[in-house]
């Protein structure tokens, strides 16, 4: 456990709505540490932008809650609320299809899978909320990936290593690269075995008001289910969801005033 750090945050706690503002001095007062160290740790958190230094005067040089928080904290609130407003979605989508229903996000340079609804089928894919993958594998995450910003998406291409998981697993940078071109022409992702050998999933981008891709709707399930004549069918509802659940976030709104998102 680092200890520093745990010091660093709870600096945070001492900006309450009745002092919004602190000097050095008051916080080494508040909590106990030396002012060259609590000045090195507010150092740390205003180069990461947690912390903004505030001058008044040469005399009077005071700290301040940053941005960096309220970004933070928009996140957690679209993905508390993107949650809510899709698992009505994903429970009607796992009753018709009767297989398992996943809410992915982007955290970073992984995908997180965080909402569930199980399928009923005695032979299912074992997930948990809460689980990691890489943006080149399976149909959610390589679904975030072909819709992520253009550079953070060159920025992840250059810097990314491969490894594989499974024989289906992509490793050629090439190839990857090809496949979320192909992603994002059509407009959904397929995973075969990418995961999990002998399972199969299908992707679609929910989306927010302003037309940018939050999330992905994903279906899972053995490929002797989801594949043949029931793939068509399963695809074609989880897309009616995943367009269901960006509606609900706003998505038709902008669509109304005319603009275009591809």
């Amino acid at each position: 456990m680092n200890k520093s750090v745990i010091k660093a945050l709870q600096l945070l706690d001492l900006f309450v709505e009745e002092q919004m503002e602190l000097s050095l001095s008051e916080i080494a007062w508040k909590t106990g540490l030396s002012k060259p160290t609590a000045y090195r740790l507010l150092s740390s958190l205003a180069v990461c932008g947690f912390l903004v230094k505030v001058k008044h005067s040469d005399q009077d040089i005071r700290y301040r809650l940053g941005l960096k928080l309220l970004e933070l904290g928009n996140i957690v609130a679209d993905q508390l609320e993107i949650r809510k407003i899709a698992l009505p979605s994903m429970i009607k989508l796992r009753d018709e299809i009767d297989e398992t229903v996943h809410l992915v996000v982007v955290d970073g340079n992984e995908a997180v899978y965080i909402e569930k609804v199980e399928s009923k089928q005695p032979l299912r894919l074992y997930t948990r909320v809460g689980k990691r993958s890489p943006l080149y594998v399976g149909s959610g995450p390589k679904l975030l990936l072909a819709f992520m910003p253009e550079n953070k998406q060159k920025d992840l291409l250059e810097t990314i290593e491969l490894k594989q998981i499974t024989k289906n697993t992509i490793i050629d940078k090439s190839v990857l690269i090809q496949e979320i071109k192909c992603i994002k022409s059509l407009g959904y992702a397929v995973s075969n075995g990418e995961q999990d050998l002998n399972t199969v999933g299908i992707s679609f981008p929910i989306r927010n008001f302003d037309g940018n891709v939050i999330a992905a709707l994903a279906v899972s399930g053995l490929s002797l289910r989801v594949l043949g004549e029931r793939y068509e069918f399963i695809k074609e509802r989880t897309q009616i969801a995943s367009m269901e659940i960006s509606n609900n976030l706003g998505y038709n709104q902008i669509r109304k005033t005319n603009k275009v998102y591809l």
